[in-house]
């Protein structure tokens, strides 16, 4: 297979090519606004539910002080907000995914606005490269990121909340089922710490799968 030529190499380059250029990359940046928009969305509907399922619990606690009505209550919606979170937590991981493919193509279309007009290049802040160092440097205007910025991360963020919320329902349904508190205890800390694990486990997983194959086009 013959490799693309460059911008430059193409014969009656003239104004069309940068016009498709341009609305190539408005197209992808709108793509990408939706994209953050549903991110947040998502997330700030999955802590509303979670927050109103604390206050729905607290007041059923209140009324029946703990008792039966009160496990009860909590065995039907804690399901049903795990359930919402869960679905949160893989959707934000897609998104990140299907972000990341458009700072790819943004950053491609930026290495042919340098290959129309090298001079350029000490202007642009953000990435003009599709190799992992490229992509970092337009997510975070640096090469590599640390530790802090991965946990701040949505997806890590509401898949911790998903682990607590795991371990909560562990200790609920342990007492249920008669468990004294030191159990209940021990179950949902052992609960909330193996979904952390798994769901951890799965988002690297869905990550590897999609960037195992990837080749840049234009490495720097």
């Amino acid at each position: 297979m013959t490799p693309p030529r460059s911008l430059t190499e193409v014969e009656g380059l003239g104004s069309p090519h940068v016009q498709f250029l341009t609305t190539e990359h408005w197209s992808l940046l709108a793509t990408r606004s939706m994209t953050w928009s549903e991110i947040f969305s998502r997330t700030g509907t999955y802590l509303t539910v979670l927050s109103a399922t604390v206050i729905a619990l607290s007041l059923v606690a209140n009324a029946s002080g703990f008792g039966s009505a009160f496990l009860t209550f909590a065995l039907l919606v804690l399901p049903v907000t795990l359930l919402i979170g869960l679905g949160t937590y893989f959707r934000l991981i897609e998104a990140d995914v299907e972000d990341s493919w458009l700072v790819i193509g943004m950053n491609r279309l930026r290495h042919a606005y340098l290959e129309l007009a090298p001079e350029l290049e000490p202007y642009f802040v953000a990435g003009h490269h599709d190799d992992p160092p490229g992509i970092m440097t337009t997510y975070s205007f640096r090469n590599r990121v640390g530790l802090s910025h991965w946990l701040s991360g949505s997806p890590v963020v509401v898949g911790i909340i998903d682990a607590v919320v795991v371990g909560v329902l562990a200790a609920v349904i342990c007492e249920a089922a008669g468990g004294e508190a030191a159990l209940r205890t021990v179950v949902g800390v052992l609960a909330a710490a193996a979904a952390t694990v798994l769901l951890g486990l799965l988002g690297y997983r869905k990550i590897r799968e999609v960037t195992r194959d990837y080749e840049p086009r234009f490495p720097g």
